[in-house]
This record gives structure tokens, sequence and C-alpha cells, in this order.
């Protein structure tokens, strides 16, 4: 697996619907690589959004006023990824990267 680590300083200051969409990047890669049995590559993209997730639950949005919501839904999601990419289902996969991809939607509109 390749060594990679996150800039927490740029993504703490990253809008909420930027790292949510860039956690979809990596759940959308996660299930196409488990598609095309790259095992490697797999774990690789799971990994990186497990530490998008988590990098999203450590340092995002103190001041928001729905912080404890935003918390639970995060660690639903970390759940849901982590479940559903050990147990290589590929149908809440596509759940998680329809999720994520809506913020990636608004954030082109």
């Amino acid at each position: 697996m390749e060594n990679w680590t996150i800039d927490v300083d740029r993504w703490a200051t990253m809008p909420l619907f930027e790292q949510m969409a860039n956690i979809g990047s990596e759940v959308g890669r996660a299930r196409k690589w488990l598609e095309k049995g790259k095992q490697q590559l797999a774990e690789g993209a799971f990994y990186r959004g497990l530490e998008l997730v988590d990098a999203t639950i450590r340092f995002g949005r103190s001041n928001m006023a729905s912080r404890t919501c935003l918390l639970m839904e995060l660690c639903r999601a970390r759940d849901l990824f982590s479940d559903s990419f050990l147990k290589r289902d590929y149908d809440s996969l596509g759940y998680l990267e329809k999720y994520f991809g809506q913020f990636a939607s608004a954030i082109r509109r």
C-alpha cells in the first residue's frame, strides 16, 4: 500500500461539502477496485477514505450548531463504509457513493 497522509491543516479549512465529496471519491474508488479484483488498490482507497472521515470528525465544524448530528452521521457512514468494504457489499458501497456524491453535485451547482 502506498504511503499517504492527509494535510490536516488544509483539511480543517475546507468547506464541509468539499470534505464530504472527497470522502465520496475514495468510497467510489474502493468500490470500483473491489469490483475489478484489485485488492491492493481497493484497500488503499478504503484506508484513505477512513482517514478522511476521521479527519472530518476530528477537525470539523466545532462552531457548528448541529455538530452532534454531523458527528453521528459521519460515525454511521464510517461504520457502514467499513462493514460494506469488509463484507464486499457492493450495494451498500454504491449507496454510500451516491450519498457522498450528493455533496460533489452540490459543489458543482
